[in-house]
C-alpha cells in the first residue's frame, strides 16, 4: 500500500468541512419566533385570567371602586343584599331605581364593613327592628310611643311588612340607621325612606322579632349582623 505523503494529507485536511456557520438572517428569524410565542401565551394568559375574573360569584368585592374611577353607575348598583344574622341568612331586593342615593350610601357602608358586628339593639314587636348605632338609641322607642291608635291610613306597598328603610334624619356621613318592619307600618311614611324589601328570610325576621327584651325594647341576648354580601342576581 503505497504512503500518502505529509503535503497530501495537508490538502486532504483543507478540503474537509468546517462548523457550519449561522447566518445573522437566521438569527433574527429565531428571535422573532420566540418573540411572537412569548406574545402569543401572554395574550392567551390575559384572555383566560379574564375570563375566569366574570366567572366569579357577584360578592362585595366586585363591586369596589377606587376614587379615581368615579361613583358607580346606577345601573352597575347590585340589585341584592344578604345579611347574615346570628339567626339566619335575609336576602333583600334593593330598590335601586326609586332610592338610588340611598341605596348607594348603604352600598358603600357595605363596602367598608359598617354592618359587620352591628347589632339589632331595638326589637319591637308587631313593629320594628332596628340596628345602627348603639349610642343613638330611642329612634324606634320614640316612634312606638307616638303610634296613632287610629290606623285609618292607606296601605302602599311601603307600607307592608318586611319593608327595609333608613331614617330621614339629617344624613350622617359616620352611620346609617337600619330598619326592617315586622307589621304594615303607615304611621312610618314620614320617618323611614324605604329603600327595599326583604325577598326571603321572612322567617329569620321574625325569629328576630321574637328574643326576649328588656322595657326599652333591647334584646336581652346579643343578636345582630355578622356580614353582608351584595349580589346581582340570586
Amino acid at each position: 500500500m503505497a504512503r500518502i505523503k505529509p503535503q497530501a494529507l495537508l490538502i486532504q485536511s483543507k478540503k474537509k468541512k468546517g462548523p457550519t456557520r449561522i447566518g445573522l438572517t437566521t438569527i433574527i428569524t429565531c428571535n422573532l419566533l420566540v418573540i411572537l410565542i412569548v406574545l402569543s401565551l401572554y395574550g392567551t394568559y390575559k384572555h383566560w385570567y379574564r375570563r375566569s375574573s366574570s366567572q366569579l360569584p357577584v360578592g362585595l368585592d366586585e363591586f369596589e371602586h377606587s376614587e379615581n374611577s368615579g361613583e358607580p353607575k346606577k345601573y352597575d348598583l347590585p340589585k341584592y343584599a344578604v345579611l347574615s344574622t346570628s339567626k339566619g341568612s335575609i336576602t333583600m331586593e334593593l330598590y335601586k331605581d326609586s332610592s338610588p342615593e340611598v341605596v348607594d350610601r348603604f352600598i358603600d357602608f357595605c363596602q367598608k364593613g359598617f354592618f359587620k358586628g352591628m347589632p339589632f339593639h331595638r326589637v319591637i314587636k308587631n313593629y320594628v327592628i332596628q340596628g345602627g348605632d348603639f349610642q343613638r338609641l330611642g329612634a324606634a322607642e320614640d316612634w312606638t310611643l307616638k303610634i296613632k291608635p287610629n290606623r285609618e291610613h292607606a296601605i302602599s306597598p311601603k307600607h307592608e311588612a318586611f319593608m327595609l328603610g333608613t331614617t330621614k334624619a339629617k344624613p350622617d356621613s359616620k352611620a346609617f340607621e337600619l330598619f326592617i318592619t315586622t307589621a304594615p307600618i303607615p304611621d312610618l311614611t314620614d320617618k323611614l325612606i324605604v329603600f327595599g324589601r326583604v325577598v326571603k328570610g321572612e322567617d329569620v325576621v321574625q325569629e328576630i322579632e321574637e328574643v326576649d327584651t328588656d322595657e326599652h325594647y333591647r334584646p336581652k341576648s346579643s343578636i345582630g349582623i355578622i356580614d353582608v354580601i351584595l349580589k346581582q342576581e340570586l
